[in-house]
């Protein structure tokens, strides 16, 4: 689940005082056990300047910063907006916190696969590549991501994210349905096999399907749950 409970504006001069152009994604662990909800809690509720965009917990992500104000998670100060200097990732990087990491166990697990599926969605929709993330520890040496790195899995966390940015094709279904669609009008059953054909060019869609359509074999209840499948991609 998905919600934003946002840092109030009157705060933005402790915790994100300037505006951002995002570049990257900044993973962190936060080396505790509580609920994502009590993370975000917790640093909207101190005058602290510490601050993270995203907490990811087994249940929820939860936003907190706006992802064109900056947020001070990466220890390297004031830093720049230059895409060449060293010292960037507080001024061009959405800060992503993990949670549960302090004891690990069935809960981070989830936490953390919550957080490949997130980081993931925010690269498609951002149009980067898996070079834009990043770990704490680029950034200012810091042993952050703490449990990732402890557990040598940066490698495998960011081919997770990889995989995970790769649409979903549906697995040749059994033959079950003999309701196979039939079309009295010409110009319909063009305009279906034309909404296949466009499905199949943006790669939401096996090839499959749409010689299925070709060979007749394509049945209604096949159409219906493709339609579904479209719409969710």
């Amino acid at each position: 689940m998905f919600k934003q409970t946002f840092l109030p504006a009157c705060k933005y001069s402790i915790k994100a005082p300037y505006t951002m152009v995002p570049q990257y994604i900044t993973v962190h662990n936060t080396a505790n056990d509580a609920t994502a909800a009590n993370e975000i809690s917790y640093m909207i509720g101190n005058n602290n300047q510490v601050s993270y965009h995203v907490a990811v917990d087994d249940k929820e992500v939860i936003q907190a910063i706006p992802f064109n104000r900056n947020a001070w998670h990466c220890g390297d100060g004031g830093g720049s907006t230059d895409p060449n200097a060293l010292k960037k990732g507080n001024r061009l990087s959405i800060g992503i916190e993990i949670c549960y990491s302090k004891s690990g166990g069935v809960r981070y697990g989830v936490a953390e696969e919550n957080a490949v599926q997130y980081i993931a969605k925010l690269l498609k929709q951002f149009g980067w590549g898996i070079d834009r993330v990043k770990k704490h520890q680029d950034w200012n040496g810091k042993y952050c991501p703490h449990r990732i790195l402890s557990e040598d899995r940066w490698g495998s966390f960011l081919k997770r994210i990889e995989e995970a940015m790769k649409p979903k094709k549906l697995e040749k279904p059994t033959e079950k349905d003999d309701d196979k669609m039939q079309f009295t009008i010409k110009e319909t059953k063009s305009a279906v096999r034309d909404f296949l054909q466009q499905a199949v060019d943006k790669n939401l869609i096996g090839k499959f399907w749409l010689e299925k359509f070709d060979k007749d074999e394509l049945t209604t209840g096949d159409f219906e749950g493709l339609k579904i499948i479209i719409s969710q991609r």
